[in-house]
This record gives structure tokens, C-alpha cells and sequence, in this order.
């Protein structure tokens, strides 16, 4: 007989052993021994009916996964259970008649069958616990959250048949991932309304299982979870230090990842960052894609704002959001939150919303940091702002767009910095202190009448502090 199909049984091991805890291998898989495998039927010999029992109830997620990989699709699985048939009641174990007895018996072993090991519960359909708002339409896109939409558009394209898998997010809290995971599942349920789509934090995720162990119901626990298409998994970070429900599950994640279901993790740190992790469960983390959103730039504060502003039918003008925007830079949480406040104080009072309303209101919702502003700050504004390299700025040119350039950043320099003068000349260019005053006054005088130069220099402060 061919020994082919132990080379296949070891492959099996060599995946197994990677999945599971050290102990469990030794004592539930290393004890298996391939006997054939013919026809697409792969026979497993067992040592006992209990061990079959406890091997199909406990580890068959795992070991269909495995053994379709391996054999194939069309593999179907029989046991060879070594049990004795009427055993003796004593053996002498020195006695060689007995001996021979119980060998004869070993070899009258049957062959048990179960129903389907492969076939996975039903399950009615559930609630994907998706909120109806967070959708792709309203999830606006920057520098500062570009990759994770991308990547999530093509996961909700193609879940679980993608290099992202699973898609770990990271980020502060408050900056949208929330928003971008539904999103994710939002689109896959709206192509394929059957497929098994839930959304959860990991704090709920905890909640469950403890309930499940105190009930003795940790099998239908993890039944359930293997039977989901899309896990949408908010706040990892909250499995910190509790191993039992990491390594419950670790067996969940390796099973969905097995059969090319899709994983979508949100964290409020990288991997690498994370403590209180076991190792094998961080590795995982690893595996597809890490990508941060970080928080929101200013032209991302504005679309949100706008978005909120529109949605919740309110009429404020562009001066009061572009206040907001500058100045509530933390997360998105906040700048909805100030619009809620603002509101609520102009029905309180029964008056406008001003721009004085929302100085007040921002002054006491978010804390404000003043972005420290310095000649550097205002350089890199400036030359970002007319494409213009700094050793540019700085050289003693006389054409026209140059010297305005370089009369701005004195100018903004004054404005914003307490440097005097001659330390400003002297850093833009080696020019003296009578140069930077005319230079600010010529500045002065244009806004005065020049709209264009007012609005450059306004387009200009706002990336002072954004």
C-alpha cells in the first residue's frame, strides 16, 4: 500500500500544530494515524469511541478547514476506532494467552462513520448590528484616511478574497474607523443580502463569552462565530489580559480566515504596540493589512461639518465652520459634538448662530492648544502655498512673485511670532530690520485694496494651523 497518505496526514499535523495550544496537539492529534486514504475517503484511526467523540465536538472546525486544504474539497472522512469488543473483565497482562486475546480483539475494530463532520450548523439569518448612517457615500476621504478607504472598498468588493485579510485598522479614538467598518459591511450586505455580515466591539465580544462559560455553552458560542462570512471587530484592545477569551478567539480567527472568510479589526494602536496579547493571536493581527487613520485634516474637517451641518438641516455660514474646522482638530466626535452644542445654545437663548456663539461654545466643549506657530511654521506655509522651494524664498531675487512671497512670510512672521525684526531678516534672506518693515507695511497696504492678496494670506494662515 502507497504511503502517500501519511505524507498527507503529517501536512495536516504541521498545520494543526500551528493552530492550536502545544498540550492539545499532544494529546488530542499526535495520538491520530492516517490508515488509508482511497477513493477521495481518508480513514483517521483513533484510539477510542470517547476520543472520536471529543475530537468531532471540539476541534472538527479546525480539522475540516485542514483536511480540505490538504485532500481537497471532496474529501470525506471515516474513523477506525481501536475498541475492544466485550473485553475481558481481568487481564493478566503476564499471561500470553491473554495477551493474544486482547490482540485478537484490537483487530476486530470497526469502522464508525459520522453523519457529515463537515456539515456546519444553521443558523437563521441576523442582525448584522449595522447602523444605517455609516455608509461609503458619507465617509469622506483625505490624505489622512486615503489607504483605509481604498483597501476597504476593495475588501467590501471581495471579502475574504483579498490580500487584506484580516484588515486591521488603527488609529485614535474618535477618527472614523467606527465609520469605515460598518461602511465595509454596509456594502457587502447591500451586494449579497444573505451573506452572514456582524458587527461588535470586543468589549461585547467578552461580555458574551463569560456568559457562555457560566452557562456551559462555549460550543454553541463558538459554533455561532465560525458560522459568520464578515466579522467586523471594533476596539481589540480590550482582549488585554484576558487569555481565555483570546484564545477562544484565536480558534474563531483561524477558522473564518480558513475558509476565506473576511476579518475586520479596528485597534487604538498598531500591533507591534500591543501589550497583554499572546503572541500566536498578535501574529495573526499581522497577516493582511495594518493601516492607520490618523485624524482628520482641515479639508477632511470641513466635509465632515458640511455633512453634518446638511444632514441635520442647519443653516451656518462658511466663516463659522471654517472657525470650527481650525480650531475642534482632535476627532470627528468632537466636531459633530460642537455642532449638537451650538445649536442647543442658539435654541436656549433663542438667537442666531454667530461666529461669537461658536467661540464660546468651541472654548468650552474641546480643549483648545494653540498650534505654536514659528518662522519655520510660516516658511513651509508660505512656499507650500506658492510652490516654491524654501532656498528659493530666501535668496535675494528681485522677480516679482519671489519678493511677494518672501514680504508674506515677514509679514506673517510679525504677525504670529515675537521675533523681532532683524532675527526675521535675518533668517529670511540676511535682510535687515528696515527691510522686514517695509516689507510689512507694503503688505499692509495692498490688503487694503487687493481682494486677491486678502485671500491668499487667509488661504495661507489656515495652513498655519491646520
Amino acid at each position: 500500500m502507497s504511503l502517500e497518505h501519511i505524507a498527507l496526514w503529517d501536512r495536516c499535523l504541521s498545520i494543526i500544530k500551528d493552530n492550536v495550544d502545544e498540550i492539545v496537539y499532544e494529546k488530542w492529534f499526535v495520538p491520530i494515524k492516517s490508515h488509508s486514504f482511497e477513493n477521495n475517503v481518508l480513514t483517521l484511526q483513533v484510539p477510542s469511541y470517547f476520543f472520536q467523540e471529543h475530537l468531532e465536538e471540539n476541534y472538527i472546525e479546525l480539522l475540516g478547514p485542514v483536511l480540505i486544504r490538504v485532500y481537497g474539497k471532496d474529501i470525506t472522512l471515516k474513523y477506525l476506532v481501536t475498541v475492544v469488543e466485550n473485553p475481558i473483565a481481568t487481564v493478566n497482562v503476564k499471561s500470553p494467552e491473554k495477551s493474544i486475546q486482547v490482540a485478537r480483539n484490537m483487530r476486530q475494530s470497526r469502522i464508525v462513520e459520522p453523519t457529515d463532520p463537515f456539515q456546519a450548523p444553521e443558523y437563521e439569518d441576523l442582525a448584522s448590528q449595522l447602523n444605517p448612517y455609516y455608509t461609503f457615500n458619507n465617509y469622506y476621504s483625505s490624505d489622512s484616511n486615503k489607504v483605509a478607504r481604498v483597501t476597504g472598498e476593495a475588501v467590501a468588493a471581495s471579502p475574504g478574497h483579498n490580500p487584506f485579510n484580516p484588515m486591521f485598522v488603527y488609529g485614535e479614538s474618535g477618527v472614523g474607523k467606527t465609520h469605515l467598518v460598518q461602511a465595509i459591511g454596509a456594502k457587502i450586505k447591500e451586494q449579497n443580502p444573505r451573506s452572514r455580515v456582524l458587527y461588535l466591539s470586543a468589549n461585547l465580544f467578552q461580555q458574551q463569552y463569560t456568559t457562555a462559560v457560566r452557562n456551559n455553552q462555549v460550543n454553541d458560542f463558538i459554533n455561532f462565530y465560525q458560522s459568520i462570512d464578515v466579522l467586523l471587530m471594533d476596539d481589540i484592545q480590550e482582549f488585554a489580559g484576558k487569555t481565555q477569551t483570546q484564545n477562544t478567539f484565536f480558534h474563531i480567527f483561524n477558522h473564518l480566515h480558513l475558509n476565506g472568510k473576511q476579518l475586520v479589526l479596528t485597534c487604538d494602536r498598531p500591533p507591534v504596540e500591543l501589550e497583554g496579547i499572546v503572541p500566536r493571536l498578535l501574529t495573526r493581527f499581522k497577516w493582511g493589512l495594518q493601516t492607520e487613520v490618523e485624524r482628520p485634516d482641515y479639508s477632511l474637517r470641513r466635509d465632515i461639518l458640511h455633512n453634518k451641518i446638511e444632514r441635520d438641516g442647519l443653516t451656518i455660514s462658511d466663516d463659522i465652520v471654517d472657525y470650527i474646522a481650525r480650531n475642534v482638530t482632535d476627532n470627528v466626535r468632537d466636531l459633530e459634538g460642537t455642532i449638537v452644542s451650538l445649536m442647543a445654545h442658539a435654541m436656549a437663548f433663542n438667537h442666531d448662530v454667530t461666529l461669537d456663539l461658536a467661540e464660546q461654545v468651541v472654548s468650552r466643549s474641546v480643549k483648545m492648544v494653540k498650534k505654536q506657530v514659528t518662522i519655520d511654521t510660516v516658511r513651509n506655509a508660505v512656499c507650500t502655498y506658492y510652490n516654491m522651494k524654501p532656498e528659493t524664498l530666501v535668496t535675494r531675487s528681485r522677480k516679482r512673485e519671489i519678493v511677494v512671497a518672501r514680504q508674506v512670510a515677514m509679514y506673517l512672521t510679525k504677525k504670529h511670532t515675537s521675533m523681532a525684526l532683524a532675527g526675521i531678516g535675518s533668517l529670511l534672506g540676511r535682510y535687515d530690520h528696515a527691510t522686514v518693515l517695509h516689507a510689512c507695511k507694503t503688505i499692509e497696504g495692498q490688503m487694503q485694496v487687493d481682494k486677491e492678496l486678502q485671500k491668499s494670506l487667509e488661504e495661507i494662515e489656515k495652513l498655519l494651523v491646520a
